[in-house]
């Protein structure tokens, strides 16, 4: 049985990528849900996979279930759909697209063809993670909750290490001031 190895980029940025292997008899479903996985989605909304050449151009598509839409062809459905089947190129690609209303899309491009199956692998399984992925929902800090705390015992309040209102003119000591200071810390510096 052949394994193919997927790398899936984030459209908006081709080094934040994951690579999938899956078994070339699995379905577009088992990709679809290995996809979201991969990035940490949930699966709340609708998805379609594209035939595609290399200039990434939508061709047939491979859908979850068929959509209230238009379609120029009817779809072929995920769950149905072998991905051996549609493997038409040795470095196929496919343009995968979740969350219609976000529009999140992936460039999803076969890297691999391997004959031989590992046995201690649960396909499709994630074989490489490169990079940081996105937020489905908004944005997460990479402290996570520990951040709001960092931010509070920190935090700069007006008037403080030069902190102040826009436009404001820092305020000029007197030289006299200026010799004090000094004279004050080279004195503490002598003591110790």
């Amino acid at each position: 049985m052949a394994i193919l190895k997927f790398r899936v980029y984030l459209e908006e940025d081709d080094s934040v990528y994951r690579d999938i292997v899956i078994r070339h008899k699995q379905s577009f479903a088992d990709l679809h849900f290995a996809i979201l996985k991969s990035y940490e989605f949930d699966s709340k909304h609708q998805a379609t996979f594209y035939r595609s050449n290399d200039n990434w151009a939508q061709g047939r598509e491979i859908s979850f279930e068929k959509y209230d839409k238009k379609y120029p062809v009817d779809p072929l459905i995920m769950s149905e759909t072998t991905i051996g089947s549609e493997i038409r190129d040795t470095n196929q690609k496919f343009v995968y697209e979740y969350d219609f209303v976000k529009s999140w899309v992936f460039l999803v491009e076969l890297i691999n063809v391997n004959k031989e199956e590992n046995p201690k692998t649960n396909y499709p399984s994630v074989s490489r993670t490169e990079g940081i992925g996105p937020q489905q929902y908004g944005t997460k800090s990479l402290l996570g909750d520990k951040f709001a705390e960092i931010e509070e015992k920190y935090d700069l309040k007006e008037g403080i290490d030069g902190f102040g209102e826009e436009g404001e003119e820092p305020e000029e000591k007197d030289e006299e001031d200026t010799e004090e200071t000094f004279g004050e810390e080279n004195n503490t510096e002598e003591e110790f």
